[in-house]
């Protein structure tokens, strides 16, 4: 028998505070490997070594794919979040939800505004068993609650820095 829980619904109880308050921090080290580049040739390894993948060019972008890529990862990591969030919802709803998945693009493009590069994504719920008008509304409501949605939609905090060296 398996330890896998899925989290209490109480997870989506409203913080009250007046600072962010952090719960996680996952981290992940991308080094460049046989070419010296991250995104042709890369590592990625988490710092709790649960995630260690080879990072490839896809075909598409010139490369022998063969590997993960950054989109993928992102992907991965909004469906998965998205998934959760809409789970969570329906359980508080008292919605039976069975066989959903949720399908992710992150999709990498050059930018017409500044010439270099952009991402876009496409989420896809697949509710199986769900009234349409039902689903449509868990969907809404799932994307005003997860994370990912959150900083697609409105940005995300973040800091560039250059540290005196790299850790092994």
């Amino acid at each position: 028998m398996s330890d896998l829980k899925p989290p209490s619904p109480t997870v989506l109880d409203k913080y009250r505070g007046d600072e962010v308050r952090p719960l996680y921090t996952g981290r992940v080290r991308v080094s460049g490997g046989e070419t010296g580049h991250g995104r042709a040739s890369g590592v990625a390894r988490s710092d709790d070594g649960a995630l260690s993948l080879d990072l490839r060019l896809p075909p598409e972008l010139g490369g022998p794919g063969g590997g993960s890529n950054p989109e993928q990862l992102l992907a991965a990591g909004y469906a998965a979040c998205f998934h959760g969030a809409m789970t969570l919802l329906a359980n508080r709803a008292g919605l039976v939800v069975t066989d959903a998945c949720i399908e992710v693009a992150v999709t990498f493009s050059r930018d017409p505004i500044d010439g270099l590069y952009l991402l876009s994504a496409e989420v896809e719920a697949y509710l199986p068993g769900l009234e349409p008008g039902v689903a449509a509304e868990l969907v809404r409501n799932t994307e005003r609650v997860c994370p990912y949605a959150k900083m697609f939609r409105n940005g995300i905090t973040h800091v560039v820095c250059v540290v005196p060296s790299a850790a092994p």
